[in-house]
């Protein structure tokens, strides 16, 4: 397994998720998903049904990061141009897989295998077929790009079956502490910390939960020794202040 940092982008494409209408529940899924496996996820982009828009985004964010993973937009309906926004951007040809009509008439009668559902059927050439073992219709790979459906359900498994295809990282190790004080007794020693610490990432995380406030600090890394020595340096330090 690669130990050098392997990241990712999700662009959520949708009219529907930015009206509000829809709401979004991928997001949590796959940024639990990606850091599980070793991918640490370092942006989240949501855009319209804009093909300009669509394109922009595909473009900046491939090149930025390790894998670029998209949701929405790959439906029969004439808003749905993810496919077309992802050949563009990569200046692709979008063909007809007869592969995914093969797949779509396992489900359907040929005579329903109308011009809008064709339309699920185009693919960039050149690119891995994702699974989809829910409706058959399947997403799609090509370089660093995973283009996915935006229902959950389809979604996840095709997550399931895109994985083992990537690359991954050492995976994050996370440990919670209590810090039994108010943020502002120990914000500035934490801070000292942080920067004592630079391989490990430090949060402070307050709540209001049984009708009290609870301050919580979160420390993370790759690297074992370099976390529990983090955490060591940080209950010393709110030992001292508890005192």
């Amino acid at each position: 397994m690669s130990q050098e940092a392997v990241t990712a982008a999700l662009l959520v494409i949708g009219d529907e998720i930015l009206s509000g209408r829809t709401k979004d529940k991928n997001i949590g899924y796959i940024a639990e998903y990606l850091t599980n496996i070793g991918i640490d996820l370092k942006e989240v982009r949501v855009v319209p049904d804009e093909m300009d828009e669509i394109v922009a985004a595909v473009n900046v964010l491939r090149k930025r990061y390790t894998y670029l993973f998209t949701t929405g937009g790959i439906g029969p309906t004439h808003d749905d141009i993810t496919a077309d926004a992802v050949a563009s951007a990569m200046g692709l040809e979008l063909y007809e897989d007869p592969r995914i009509i093969a797949l779509m008439l396992e489900r359907l009668k040929p005579e329903d295998l109308n011009e809008a559902r064709r339309r699920m059927a185009r693919i960039p050439r050149g690119a891995e077929h994702v699974a989809n073992p829910i409706s058959k219709v399947p997403g799609f790979m090509i370089e660093n790009v995973i283009v996915m459906a935006g229902v959950p359900s389809i979604m996840q498994a095709m997550m399931d079956d895109v994985a083992p295809r990537l690359k991954t990282g050492a995976r994050m190790m996370m440990e919670t502490l209590e810090a039994g004080l108010p943020e502002g007794a120990y914000a500035t020693p934490l801070s000292d910390l942080a920067k004592a610490h630079p391989d490990v990432i430090i949060g402070s995380y307050p709540s209001f939960q049984d009708g009290r406030f609870r301050n919580q600090i979160v420390v993370r890394s790759k690297d074992g020794a370099k976390l529990q020595a983090a955490l060591t340096a940080i209950s010393d330090m709110l030992k001292s202040l508890q005192h």
